[in-house]
């Protein structure tokens, strides 16, 4: 297993080192070196004081206030979209009857309603929450509702024989037996919540990583634009590796 890991990361630290190389051996302003983005990077948000962790004033006003949307609307979307799938999957009725509008909804791109939600919300943080929170609700509910929906009879019939019922049931039998459906709906929903921040920051903000990587590609500082892509990539990794081990730890049994 350790083998595996360090295999993997020799892969990317030998890509990094060839980016390296070609950027030295012919450089452009469009493609500078990793170096320079790691110095770029280190200089605007991780060279602050011990006090403040290290963080930038930069980094507090534009990368905090990024993670918060993120997951906030990443955290609001699973809320929701966990309590409307367990409820569809267990109602046939409903979900015959909803079936449609959820089709219909679902097909359209989160993108496309930001007009939509500036006009409802204006510019700011509740306009960027209601796109993060429309377009990574879908895989949660839909995930959520088949497994709920695939939950074995037997098991809701040794509910009932026992006396198991209600939010008891919900939360003994139906939830567990649908987890890992959940959980796989939640790894695409973040993944969706992280390109979607950056898309409504890149409208009509005043912080954040995505209106800092307009600003430093209108500005040409094409080092500062893949720092922030950079970061980007991290902040997905990390995420993305954090919710593998509460998967982990949730699914163990």
């Amino acid at each position: 297993m350790t083998g595996r890991i360090l295999l993997r990361w020799c892969v990317f630290a030998a890509a990094v080192v060839a980016w390296e190389i070609a950027a030295r051996a012919a450089p452009s302003a469009f493609f500078p070196p990793p170096s320079a983005i790691a110095v770029s990077g280190w200089r605007t948000w991780f060279s602050g004081p011990p006090s403040r962790l290290f963080l930038t004033e930069g980094a507090v006003a534009d990368v905090l206030p990024s993670l918060a949307r993120l997951l906030g609307g990443w955290a609001l979307a699973a809320v929701v979209g966990i309590v409307l799938g367990l409820a569809l999957g267990r109602s046939r009725r409903a979900s015959e009857y909803l079936a449609p509008l959820l089709a219909f909804a679902r097909a359209i791109p989160p993108p496309v309603v930001i007009p939509v939600f500036l006009i409802l919300f204006a510019a700011g943080t509740p306009m960027q929450l209601a796109t993060i929170v429309f377009g990574v609700l879908w895989p949660v509910l839909l995930n959520t509702a088949d497994g709920a929906a695939a939950v074995d009879p037997v098991k809701i019939d040794t509910a009932e024989v026992y006396g198991v019922g209600g939010l008891r049931r919900v939360r003994e039998v139906i939830l567990p037996a649908a987890a890992p459906r959940i959980f796989a709906g939640l790894r695409v929903s973040l993944a969706l919540a992280l390109i979607l921040m950056v898309i409504s920051e890149l409208v009509a903000s005043t912080n954040g990583l995505g209106h800092q990587l307009v600003l430093a590609q209108r500005g040409f500082d094409f080092t500062a634009m893949w720092a922030a892509i950079v970061l980007l990539g991290v902040l997905g990794y990390g995420l993305n590796a954090a919710l593998l081990g509460v998967e982990r730890r949730a699914l163990a049994w």
